[in-house]
């Protein structure tokens, strides 16, 4: 297997074998309960920063009779003019994860420096939401981001749809039905070690068996709890599984990221090739000897300074890029 990274690799040895312990069938309650239980849950208060950030909630209804999703709306204070928005989907498996908090590293990281509104999505979890509602809720959220993106400050023609392993599927499947209904337009994607294939059996998923702090079983006992009797199903549609897409024309430019020790990394170099084959624009980054979540793991260590780097460069570019065309068009 590829090594890992010493730095990320030896946070990982001191945590010990418990830190990746599998997600299976019957520890998932466990570990969704735990997960409830002690991840970080910033308040409005907290996430606001002494007055940094204008922070607020809101609740839309999701599609088709399914439960409300939540919206934490978050932007730098002071800034004047219609704002960037990155629509941000966190991470969790489908099982696990909140929109609370992953957004102190978002505002401070992106939002900050970019001058970026960020909308981060309360989406419903696995088992108890089986596709298609959770993805029907992210898409019912960002209808009403755009609907009411003058009242919120927000250019409707900025937006970029990103997020990190299960909110990097959904992410990816967010740019796929936006396309196929011609719904709102983002100009781009941003897909943290993108969870894009139920079916498991890529290199990458039987070489890191065991071994990547998210492995075979973990994904697969995901993918079974948010699928239901549809995982494996021939006919899955691609919005549920990304990697099933046969069509990746006129898609979104993606920056794609995975590790070189990453259970998940050949499906996200797979679905950057097929971008690109497509005629479309993606951006791909295989950090050496990383594993899912190094980031997370060791944020000091300077491969994940490199991927912050990297992610930061892509965004300010995707805007400036957004910006100059949009000055550049002949004004009715």
């Amino acid at each position: 297997m590829p090594p890992f990274d010493p730095e990320p690799g030896a946070f990982l040895a001191a945590l010990g074998e418990g830190a990746r312990e599998p997600l299976t069938p019957a520890n998932l309650a466990h570990r969704q309960a735990r997960d409830a239980e002690t991840r970080p849950r910033p308040t409005l208060a907290e996430l606001r920063a002494d007055g940094r950030f204008e922070v607020d909630e809101s609740r839309v209804p999701g599609a088709s009779g399914g439960r409300d999703v939540t919206l934490v709306r978050a932007r730098p204070a002071g800034v004047t003019g219609p704002l960037p928005l990155l629509y941000y989907l966190h991470g969790g498996g489908m099982v696990m994860g909140n929109a609370w908090s992953v957004l102190p590293q978002v505002l401070r990281e992106w939002a900050l420096p970019l001058e970026l509104a960020v909308v981060s999505v309360e989406y419903p979890l696995a088992p108890d939401a089986r596709y298609p509602e959770p993805l029907e809720g992210c898409y019912a959220g960002l209808l009403r981001v755009v609907a009411d993106a003058d009242a919120l400050g927000i250019d409707a023609d900025r937006i970029i749809v990103g997020g990190k392993s299960a909110g990097g599927g959904l992410a990816a499947a967010l740019a796929l039905l936006t396309r196929d209904r011609g719904g709102p337009t983002p100009i781009g994607q941003l897909l943290l070690c993108p969870m894009l294939d139920d079916r498991g059996d890529t290199f990458s998923g039987r070489q890191l068996a065991g071994v990547d702090t998210w492995d075979r079983t973990s994904n697969t006992t995901a993918w079974r709890a948010a699928l239901g009797d549809r995982y494996g199903a021939a006919d899955l549609p691609p919005y549920a599984a990304p990697a099933r897409a046969r069509d990746l024309a006129e898609l979104l430019a993606a920056h794609i990221e995975v590790g070189s020790a990453e259970t998940i990394r050949d499906e996200g170099v797979a679905y950057a090739n097929a971008i690109r084959q497509a005629g479309g624009r993606a951006e791909l980054h295989v950090w050496p000897g990383a594993f899912h979540g190094f980031d997370t793991l060791a944020p000091r260590a300077a491969l994940s300074r490199d991927a912050r780097d990297a992610r930061l460069r892509w965004l300010r570019r995707t805007l400036t890029q957004s910006q100059s065309q949009s000055q550049s068009q002949p004004q009715p």
